[in-house]
Parts: structure tokens; C-alpha cells; sequence
């Protein structure tokens, strides 16, 4: 018999016919039934499949062997089409009826043996056996009833192999019916089709059918070259199944190819869930350089042998070969490819409004909704809040993350509420919780990010750990990872100025003073303006006097987001982390390859196809438990390699079901995926209807917004600024459903339009583009501004226009709107809140206090200081009504250290990082005014844009 392979399940070796007796071949060879027990099926209904068309390569050639099939299959809400030749069918066929001969001759082995066991021979009888063959227990024995459920379609039942002679039409109509009935038959049983044969023949694997990742698209076996090796145990992974020749030199390997919306997956088998490699899509270069237009995602590649034929897949730093059979093969790839990534306007690979990587979300009921938290109080409750109702995963980022922060005060009574308790809590029960750390420069930050590192790691194997970047290796020296992100099972993100570390925790009061402890223990009795702790080891020693000095209160900004925003904030946590997992360990098991389980793609097609809405409609009406992954819960060793993040589809669970009760925000009980929770007991917020209409939102000259919306051209209500007391009365009063808290630091969890930018560039996420979104949607949206702007934020440095050495706009933006509504003759106000001085250790005379008088410098230089500065400028042509426009705020506490004690006054450290339109539009996040933060090369950035959504 000739030598082929024959593949087994998971855990079964790659076996050759010809090499082993005959008895061994039978015991080797996995049944239908070990394959359906041992691995879990990718069907768990029938599919169902209908011939669309058939054809001939010549219209003179009467063969049946060369007719080709368009078949369209549909499982679920999944629909797909395939041109299959007759050719592919007649080896489908004959794989399973040798797959069937073989599993007979297996079970005649095993009642063989079960016969001798029974009559007291069995123990001097020896039965050859795989050495990965699973034991007895785990294989039932196979009754008739289950041999008839996997029996495969006689011969007559594939008439189109030796179809009668006649006309060229009859014989097209004959095969076709021929095929349809064959089809029908072995797609009506349910271990065929979940068979590997049969699940090769329709291209679907473990992730096809998942929805949170979107329809069908392409998957195939593909040979890969950049892939660490795989043990060659398993032979079929080579170029060819002849081991004569060494074309593969041993470094090419069997792939499965799995194509989706957002990225490209590469599986090591289509029954596997974790991708050994993935692509996520990105913005591609506006142009190659030569002159050809945007840069395709895929691309043909020639090969020096003629018998090969590859394509390369380019995205940001990625760039990776793939090897198929045919030239056809390589066409229909890179077609896919491109039409996945590029087609406008969900294509990933399309920069949108104000060149940001995520569109903008609310357009239509996508479920986007949006909360806002004043204060480290009332942040904090709602993360640990969330934390506790994790099912299956968490995301962390920060510049800073102390594991023993308390979420919850006073301290003594919320032990359980200390930030590695609440983590400990949730990897015991299987939630897989990946945090990324900035790598400081010990030199320049005290804030210890290795004494972090091994706290997390050490609280349980299900927590994995990065720091980013490895400064001597990647050259980055200067710049840092600045994003302050929290996301929970894709469903609930936080994301603003708020890190989880000591000194942010704070109530509306800004207390000064803590003795005896009772809010803040330890080193969180924070004023790094007195002193900055040289170690954070016993966290709990005290490391100002409390009697004498008081402690420096922090004013901070963070919101809550759901549905499609939160996933663009974690598709953008998925890229930062594979670009660091694939820079700090490429190979290294003990530190986890994080490979991303992508949650988050674009939600709505818009513009799309029939079909494609259709699927997306079927997406919504999905049980949002079929988006748990099955292995969510599982622990994990922590030598196993980090799953990949794989993004996810947001639309199939965004809208709520239509009639049901708008939840308040924070709700222990959620009931949706995306659908709000509550913060606790106590905490129990209405959701308010927002009095202003829609906004329009135009991008800045150059920068296009692919998703061609018309925004409703409905103005912000004039706004007069006044004396009269009852503006703002009237304001708040509004068209209220519900008011707020009664502290004033939680808002209403409203739905709106909304959008997610960034800054990054390629040392931080891998990008191949700069993005400096958060820059462009600052500037675009101070111009397009109509009555007031509030700024709230940690630096104020920025650059008039011709200023060569401060490079952000802002400035110039917000110059040229008073500018506009001076010469209109129009009440505008810019109000700018910002610390009193920078956060650093020192007095301003102080020999080692140059980085407080440094950044003073840039600041003063930037608002009344020279020809760059702001007033000085307003002030040449508009004299002292440049005050009219334009004001500068610092905040100030003060009160008694302690019962008896003296009064103390510190500065409020604003650290907020927010700014406020008209009262229509907010922006929320991490970036601060500066270069560091807005030019996208230095720090990375995260920022959500807010729009008034007004809902009848």
C-alpha cells in the first residue's frame, strides 16, 4: 500500500502505513468517536449546504472530473461559499471510507481483547498500542450503534464520478443534483461533519463560528517560515509528505490560516483555540513611497522556483511570508486579505476621523455608553466593583501600579479591597488577568516597577506580567507608557489620569491631614513635594511625620466606558502587549507569550453588503454566553505560553435587548454583556437625559473621516455668560431624568457618541504609523468650539504657530478662537486649571529641584512669557480685555493635621487630564499638554472623545 499520512486528534501521533504492522495501524488510528470525545467539536448543530452553480474549465470538455461546485454552507448565523472541484470531493470521500475501514478494524481489536480479558487470558495476552493512544476509560467501547451513526456514504452515493453521456447541460444538471444528494448525506451526521477530514474540506475551524470575532471569512492550511520550530514529531507539518528531498530545509511549517475582519490568525491545527501567531490589523502608510497609492496589507511574492508560490503580509513591524499551492491560491489570499483590512470604512487599516485607529462609536444603537468619575473615591470603587464581577479576564496598564492600594477606605474595615487581594480572589477562580508595566529609568523615577512585577507575579499563576520597554535594547530612554487602563471581560473599560498607586485615592473634601491613620496607610500618605520614598518595600511604614506635614491632595478625572469603545481601548491594550511580548521574550515559555484574544472589532458594518448585515443582525440576537471562551476559566501553568488576544467582534452583543430596563451604571448584577453595573449598595445612579442636541464634530483639513456620517447640523444651545445666578441652575435643571450623586463625582451612565484616540508610534504599540490623534482631535476641537472651553490638566506647555521648539498646536488652537470671537463681537471663555506647582520633590530655590523650575519655565513660557506665550500675544491687540477670554486657576486645601492639631494648607496636585466643550463634548484621558504626550512619537496616550447623544 502506498505510504500517506493519515492525522490524528490531539494528543495521537502523525502515523505511516507502510512503517508498522497492521495491528498497531488499527489501534493508532483515531476513531470518529475519540475525535468527538476527546476534542470539542466545532459543530454542535448540522450544517446545511446548497450547489449555487457548476462549471467547466472548457465548455467542449465533458468530464465530470473537472467540474467545479460553487457551494454555499450555512451554520448559525454563518454563512460561507467555496468552489470545490469533483476532484476534492472523490479524495474527501475516499479519507473517510479508509478512516472508516480503519476504525473498524480498531474496534474488531479492542472486542478481540475484551473477549480474551474475559475468559482469563487477557493478561498474557499483549496487544500493540500507541504510546499516545488514551486508556480504555476514556474511550468507550463502540457498539454497533455508534459504528452505524459514523458511517460514511457508499460509493453509489457519489454518482458524479461515472455520471452517463449526454448533453453538455444535462450532464451540469445531473452532477449538480448528484453532489447535492451526496452533500445531504454525510452533512447529516454529526460525527462526520466534526470530523477532520470534513472540517478541512468546508475551511472551518475552532474560531469560525465564534461571533465575537466576526463572519466567516478565508482559512486554509498555509506553510510558514518565521514561526519558532515545532517538534518534528509530527510530520505532516513539512512542505510535503516525501522526505527525500529537503526543500523545506526543515524551517517551513504547516499552518492553519484563519482570516477575520480585524487581524489574520495562525493556528497549529484548525481544532486548536490558541493562535501560535497573529496579525492585527493597523493603519497602513497613506502611500509605498513609490508613487502606487495607499500600502497593501497582502501582497504577491516571486518566488525563485517556479513550483512555489507566496504572498507577504505587512502590518506596522510585522512582516511575515506565506507559502500555498497554486498561484490561484495566492490570488484569492491576498484579495481577501486586502478586502478584510482595507475595505472602507470598517477596515482597520483606514485611519479615521482625526487620524485616530477607532471610529467613532454611538452612531446608531450599538449599545456605547459612557460614565465619568470625579476623585480617586469614586474611580476606585467602581474598578474594585468590576474586578469582583470578572468571569473570565482583566487588563491592566499603568505607569504605575502598587498591588497593595487599598480601592476601598477606610483601609482597616476593606482588607479584601486591597488591589493584589481582589486579583488573588479572581485568578483562584480561573480569570486570566495580564498587566503591562512602564520600565522606568531607576535613575530618573522612584517608582519601582520590578518590586511591582514580583508582587503580581507571585500572587498567582494566572497572573502574567510585562514591563515595557527594555530601554538599552529598544534605545528608548526618555519616553514612557503612560496609559492608566482597567479592562474586565471586554465589557467594562476605565480609562483617564487615574493610576492605580499610592497618594491618587482622594474624596471631594481634599483632606491634609490623616492621624491616626484611617484613609490613608502607610506611603499612601503621599506629598512627593516634602519627600519621595526611596523604597517601596514595607508599605505600610509611614514615610512622612503625620503631625508635621501634611498630605499633598489629588484632583483626577477617569471614566467608564462600554460597548464597541471599550473594545477599541482593549484592541489597542492587544497591540501594545504582543509588540512587547514579541520584543522582551520572544521564546521564552517561563515569561508568557501573551498571543491576544481578540475582543473587539469593528462593530457595524456600515455601508455594507446584504449578507453581511444580515450576519451582523443575526450577531445581536447571539446568547452572549457563546462569547465566553470555553477555557476562560481554566488555570493555567505559568510556564504555558500566554494565549493569544485575539480582537473581538463588538456587535454581537452591544444593543440591549429592545424593552429592556436601562440599568444604572454600576450594577453588581449584569445582566448583558456592555450593559452598565453598579458600584454598590450604596451607590445607585439614574440615568439623565442630556438636554443638548447632536454636535457636529468636523475633523481637522487633512484628515478624512472614512466613515462619511452626517452628523445632524443641530447647534449647541447659545450660551451667554452672565452674572445671572440662574445660568447654571437652568443648565442642570434641563430635561433631567434623574440627578447624579449627591458628592457630585459620579455622573450619569448615559448612552453617546463617542470615540477612542491614542498616541503611539512604533516603540511603543509596533505601529508602522505615528498616530497623534488625541493631538488633532485637541486642536480641531478648540477651533470648531462655539461659547466656552474648560481645561483641567497636569502641564499646560504648548507652541504658537512658527514656535521651532514646542511642537503641539494647542496653544495656537485656542489663540485663534479667541482671535475669532473677538473680531465677531461674541462672548467666548477659556478657563485652565492646572496645578500650582509641578509635583516634584524640592523648593523652587533648592540645588536639586531643577526639574520644578524647568517645567515653571516652559509654562510661564507658554502663558505670559515671552513672544511664545499666550497673554503676551492677546495682550498686543487686545490690551486688559485678553482677561475676558482667557483665565488661569490653581486649586488650594488646607485644614488640621489631626484633632488638636495645627491647620496646615497643601496645593491640590490637578492631575486630571480633561477638557470640556460648550458643554456638548468632553475629552477624557491619560495625555497631558505637551509634547510628551500629544506629538504620538514619545509617550503613549489614551483618550476618549464624549458627544451629547440626545435620545426621544
Amino acid at each position: 500500500m502506498a505510504s500517506e499520512q493519515l492525522m490524528g486528534t490531539g494528543g495521537h501521533r502523525y502515523f505511516q502505513m507502510e512503517s508498522e504492522p497492521s495491528q498497531a495501524t488499527a489501534s493508532s488510528f483515531p476513531s470518529f468517536r475519540q475525535g468527538s470525545a476527546e476534542v470539542a467539536r466545532i459543530f454542535d448543530e448540522l450544517p446545511k449546504a446548497a450547489i449555487v452553480s457548476v462549471s467547466r474549465p472548457d465548455a467542449g470538455d465533458i468530464s465530470p472530473m473537472l467540474l467545479s461546485y460553487t457551494i454555499e454552507f450555512q451554520y448559525k448565523q454563518f454563512k460561507w461559499r467555496l468552489l470545490k472541484k469533483a476532484s476534492q470531493v472523490f479524495i474527501l470521500h475516499f479519507a473517510l471510507k479508509k478512516r472508516a475501514f480503519i476504525e473498524e478494524i480498531h474496534e474488531k481489536q479492542e472486542q478481540v481483547k475484551e473477549w480474551l480479558q474475559n475468559l482469563g487470558i487477557g493478561d498474557h495476552t499483549t496487544v500493540v498500542q500507541d504510546e499516545d493512544e488514551v486508556d480504555d476509560d476514556a474511550v468507550p467501547f463502540l457498539h454497533d450503534e455508534s459504528f452505524k451513526n459514523r458511517d460514511v456514504p457508499s460509493r453509489a452515493a457519489l454518482p458524479v464520478i461515472r455520471p452517463a453521456l449526454g448533453r453538455q447541460q444535462s450532464i451540469s444538471d445531473r452532477a449538480k443534483i448528484a453532489m447535492q444528494e451526496y452533500l445531504n448525506h454525510f452533512l447529516g451526521n454529526m460525527d462526520l461533519v466534526n470530523s477532520r477530514e470534513v472540517c478541512k474540506f468546508l475551511e472551518v475551524s475552532k474560531l469560525s463560528f465564534c461571533p465575537e470575532y466576526g463572519p466567516k471569512l478565508k482559512e486554509e492550511y498555509v506553510m510558514v517560515k518565521h514561526l519558532p520550530k515545532i517538534s518534528k514529531s509530527d510530520d505532516s507539518r513539512k512542505c510535503c509528505a516525501c522526505g527525500w528531498f529537503s526543500c523545506c530545509n526543515n524551517n517551513w511549517q504547516k499552518m492553519w490560516a484563519v482570516l477575520k475582519p480585524g487581524f489574520l490568525a495562525l493556528l497549529g491545527d484548525p481544532f486548536d483555540t490558541k493562535p501560535l501567531d497573529i496579525i492585527v490589523f493597523d493603519v497602513l502608510p497613506a502611500s509605498d513611497g513609490n508613487g502606487e497609492g495607499r500600502v497593501a496589507l497582502a501582497k504577491e511574492v516571486k518566488e525563485n522556483n517556479p513550483l512555489r508560490h507566496a504572498f507577504r503580509v505587512t502590518c506596522g513591524t510585522r512582516n511575515i511570508r506565506l507559502r500555498v499551492k497554486s498561484n490561484a491560491k495566492v490570488r484569492d489570499w491576498v484579495a481577501a486579505i486586502n478586502d478584510a483590512g482595507l475595505r472602507p470604512p470598517e477596515g482597520w487599516c483606514h485611519p479615521h476621523r482625526f487620524g485616530s485607529f477607532a471610529p467613532p462609536r454611538g452612531l446608531n444603537d450599538d449599545g456605547s455608553q459612557a460614565q465619568w468619575f470625579i476623585d480617586g473615591q469614586a474611580a476606585f470603587e467602581a474598578i474594585a466593583a468590576s474586578i469582583e464581577n470578572a468571569k473570565s479576564e482583566i487588563f491592566i496598564c499603568g505607569w504605575w501600579v502598587c498591588p497593595e492600594l487599598y480601592l476601598r477606605r477606610p483601609f482597616h474595615t476593606n482588607v479584601s479591597s486591597r488591589l493584589d487581594t481582589l486579583l488573588e480572589a479572581k485568578a483562584k477562580q480561573g480569570v486570566q488577568i495580564y498587566i503591562l508595566l512602564y520600565k522606568e529609568v531607576a535613575l530618573a523615577l522612584k517608582i519601582n516597577s520590578m518590586s511591582s512585577k514580583r508582587k503580581l507575579l507571585s500572587i498567582h499563576e494566572n497572573v502574567r506580567v510585562l514591563r515595557y520597554p527594555d530601554h538599552f535594547s529598544s534605545g528608548v530612554y526618555l519616553w514612557s507608557h503612560h496609559e492608566k487602563i482597567v479592562i474586565v471581560d471586554n465589557q467594562i473599560c476605565f480609562i483617564g489620569g487615574l493610576d492605580l498607586c499610592f497618594g491618587r485615592y482622594d474624596t471631594s473634601e481634599h483632606k491634609v491631614g490623616d492621624h491616626p491613620p484611617l484613609i490613608w496607610p502607610g506611603k499612601d500618605y503621599y506629598n512627593p513635594r516634602e519627600s519621595e520614598p526611596n523604597s517601596w518595600e514595607d508599605t505600610m511604614k509611614d514615610e512622612l511625620d503625620r503631625e508635621k506635614y501634611p498630605r499633598m491632595p489629588w484632583h483626577d478625572v477617569h471614566c467608564a466606558l462600554w460597548g464597541p469603545p471599550c473594545r477599541d481601548v482593549a484592541r489597542h491594550f492587544v497591540q501594545r502587549w504582543n509588540y512587547a511580548k514579541r520584543n522582551k521574550a520572544p521564546y521564552e515559555e517561563a515569561i508568557p507569550l501573551l498571543m491576544p484574544q481578540h475582543h473587539m472589532v469593528i462593530p457595524h458594518y456600515m455601508g455594507k453588503s446584504k449578507e453581511l448585515e444580515d450576519e451582523s443582525k443575526n450577531f445581536e440576537d447571539s446568547d452572549s454566553k457563546s462569547l465566553k471562551r470555553q477555557d476562560s476559566f481554566s488555570s493555567r501553568s505559568s510556564l504555558q505560553d500566554i494565549p493569544l488576544l485575539l480582537p473581538q467582534e463588538p456587535d454581537s452583543v452591544d444593543a440591549p435587548p429592545e424593552g429592556s430596563p436601562k440599568s444604572s451604571c454600576l450594577d453588581h448584577d449584569i445582566r448583558l454583556i456592555d450593559q452598565p453595573s453598579r458600584v454598590g449598595r450604596n451607590h445607585h445612579f439614574l440615568l439623565r437625559k442630556s438636554k443638548y442636541e447632536d454636535v457636529v464634530d468636523t475633523p481637522m483639513k487633512g484628515f478624512v473621516d472614512d466613515l462619511d456620517i452626517d452628523f445632524p447640523k443641530k447647534p449647541c444651545p447659545p450660551v451667554v455668560l452672565t452674572s445671572d445666578p440662574e445660568w447654571w441652575e437652568t443648565q442642570e435643571r434641563g430635561d433631567q431624568m434623574a440627578p447624579t450623586d449627591e458628592t457630585g463625582q459620579v455622573g450619569p451612565c448615559t448612552p453617546c457618541h463617542c470615540q477612542v484616540f491614542r498616541s503611539v508610534s512604533q516603540w511603543s504599540a509596533g505601529t508602522s504609523q505615528t498616530e497623534e490623534s488625541i493631538h488633532n482631535a485637541y486642536c480641531s476641537l478648540i477651533e470648531k468650539s462655539e461659547h466656552f472651553i474648560y481645561i483641567e490638566n497636569q502641564f499646560f506647555i504648548s507652541g504658537l504657530s512658527g514656535d521651532e521648539i514646542i511642537r503641539n498646536r494647542v496653544l495656537e488652537s485656542l489663540y485663534r478662537r479667541i482671535m475669532k470671537a473677538h473680531n465677531d463681537k461674541r462672548s467666548f471663555r477659556v478657563i485652565i486649571v492646572i496645578p500650582l506647582l509641578p509635583g516634584f520633590q524640592g523648593g523652587l530655590d533648592d540645588g536639586g529641584a531643577a526639574s520644578v523650575r524647568a517645567i515653571m519655565h516652559w509654562q510661564y513660557r507658554t502663558i505670559c512669557r515671552g513672544n511664545n506665550s499666550i497673554l503676551h500675544n492677546l495682550y498686543d491687540l487686545l490690551g486688559p480685555k485678553a482677561h475676558d477670554y482667557i483665565s488661569f486657576y490653581g486649586l488650594r486645601a488646607y485644614g488640621k493635621l489631626f484633632d488638636g492639631g495645627s491647620i496646615a494648607s497643601s496645593q491640590v496636585y490637578v492631575h486630571s487630564k480633561v477638557m470640556i466643550i460648550d458643554d456638548c463634548m468632553s475629552l477624557i484621558g491619560s495625555a497631558n499638554i505637551n509634547d510628551r504626550s500629544l506629538l504620538g512619537s514619545r509617550d503613549s496616550e489614551g483618550l476618549l472623545l464624549m458627544e451629547s447623544h440626545q435620545h426621544p
